[in-house]
């Protein structure tokens, strides 16, 4: 990490609000005029809409995510962890991948750390559940249900083959109801060449406890993709809750029991709680407490937006929702990023910060290859699409909002590709432990080695004996 004597701006968290707030830093700041610090644990930040389509094998994984030391190539990138952070000092304690923590000063502060997945204390859930936060649960599931279908192929037990092919997705937010849809749509299309397999011997479960499913698109387009997974061979059980999932063996509070290999966790989001160790003001469901300025309460440079922040929702308010705060979703962590770094540059200079203020301009999201929803607000006029214009819009915002022309380029380039070529259902589970076949080979041979080094040992401790005796 290099020194120096100029002002630093630190942020803490490389998603979307760390990625976009410092590019907007970067961008606005006079030459040398401060140094600009990204601290996240992994060197990437994952365009989260994509995850689903990866799982489904539409988008390479690797244009899911965008490379920070790349992007952000004027700004010094540490790859660890914020554990702890003195306001007192103006010093934060960074936990580095290897060796020991070493603090890093700062003059101003950018909180975005994002969040985790929500989960509660159901028997079963941690050593059984897939969440769908990043890119390696997405290749992770994708590979994990081609093996599934491997399997049921290869087994004559009608026990393990009805639990290989039974998929229990949790949650219907965009999440949920995106991920079983793709999801589904790759599993239709494997099928076709496992002989002993089709779509009638698999089981698709979506489960939520509220009483529709994609309730950011409306009710209208919410009861519309609700039939259309209904269409489709899903099973859907509303205002349900998954009480067990021990063994693989589901049980929902309806009564309903699935025996699941896969059970995909796509229950909501929580602030990471990480946050909790910063010492900053929260909120009662532990988000960072914020003015509509995007300054944390109580601080003048300190700023927080995105998922692990509570900023007031202005436009909500105004149009007479009380106490209304801005939802976690990528539309408003975007916007939020921007003038989080037009006010760091404000508060660096020494003028007056700019308040938060962004109606929704809609909601869209995708249900597998040709099928979606899309809602569009223009003032007072709102717009519903389904189907297959539902999803042309979901793919152009996401396309479009992508952060780079460099993976927006790929991105258009995948699906472009995947018109006149057919889905890829190659299961690569392997990669996920690269070594074992390796070690499977290697092992017998050191053990035998090793047993032979012994047994050299043993006869030379016993050649004195034989010659004194």
């Amino acid at each position: 990490m290099s020194t120096t004597e100029r002002p630093r701006i630190l942020v803490v968290g490389g998603g979307y609000v760390g990625l976009y707030a410092a590019r907007r830093i970067l961008k606005k700041m006079r030459y040398g005029e401060a140094t600009v610090t990204v601290v996240d644990p992994r060197s990437y930040m994952t365009y989260q809409p994509f995850l689903p389509e990866a799982a489904a094998g539409s988008i390479s994984p690797r244009h899911v995510v965008v490379p920070l030391r790349r992007v952000l190539s004027k700004a010094e990138v540490l790859t660890g962890r914020v554990t702890g952070i003195d306001q007192d000092r103006k010093v934060a304690t960074v936990a580095p991948l290897v060796g020991d923590s070493y603090e890093v000063p700062f003059d101003y502060l950018v909180v975005a750390m994002g969040a985790v997945s929500r989960t509660f204390p159901i028997p079963g859930l941690a050593e059984h559940g897939i969440g769908m936060k990043g890119v390696e649960e997405a290749i992770g599931l994708r590979n994990h249900v081609l093996e599934q279908l491997d399997k049921a192929d290869s087994t004559r037990d009608p026990e393990i083959r009805r639990k290989a092919l039974t998929f229990v997705f949790v949650g219907g937010g965009f999440a949920g109801a995106e991920t079983i849809g793709e999801v589904e749509d790759m599993a239709r299309d494997a099928a076709k060449y496992y002989p002993s397999l089709s779509r009638e011997d698999m089981r698709f479960v979506l489960v939520d406890v509220a009483d529709r499913i994609l309730p950011e698109v409306g009710p209208k387009l919410g009861e519309w993709g609700l039939e259309h997974l209904k269409k489709r061979g899903i099973e859907v059980h509303l205002k349900t809750s998954v009480t067990s999932c021990v063994d693989g063996r589901v049980e929902l509070s309806n009564g309903v029991v699935a025996d699941s290999n896969t059970i995909v966790w796509t229950a909501g989001v929580k602030p990471n709680p990480a946050l909790a160790r910063l010492g900053l003001p929260l909120g009662p469901k532990g988000h960072v407490d914020t003015e509509a300025t995007l300054q944390v309460k109580g601080t003048d440079y300190i700023w927080a937006a995105g998922d692990n922040a509570q900023v007031p929702d202005l436009a909500a308010r105004a149009a007479g929702q009380e106490n209304a705060w801005c939802p976690p979703n990528a539309q408003h962590a975007l916007r939020q990023a921007k003038v989080l770094g037009d006010n760091v540059i404000a508060g660096m200079r020494g003028f007056p910060q700019k308040e938060y203020k962004h109606a929704s301009l809609g909601a869209v999201a995708g249900l597998g290859l040709h099928k979606g929803v899309a809602m569009l607000r223009f003032g007072k006029l709102t717009l519903r699409f389904r189907g297959r214009l539902g999803w042309y819009l979901h793919r152009g915002y996401h396309g479009l909002a992508v952060p780079t022309w460099n993976r927006k380029i790929r991105v258009f380039a995948d699906w472009t590709l995947g018109m006149f070529t057919r889905r890829e259902v190659v299961s690569l589970g392997a990669v996920e432990n690269p070594r074992e076949e390796f070690y499977e080979a290697a092992a017998p041979v050191t053990a035998a080695a090793q047993a032979k080094q012994a047994g050299k040992r043993a006869e030379e401790r016993e050649k004195p004996t034989a010659k004194a005796g």
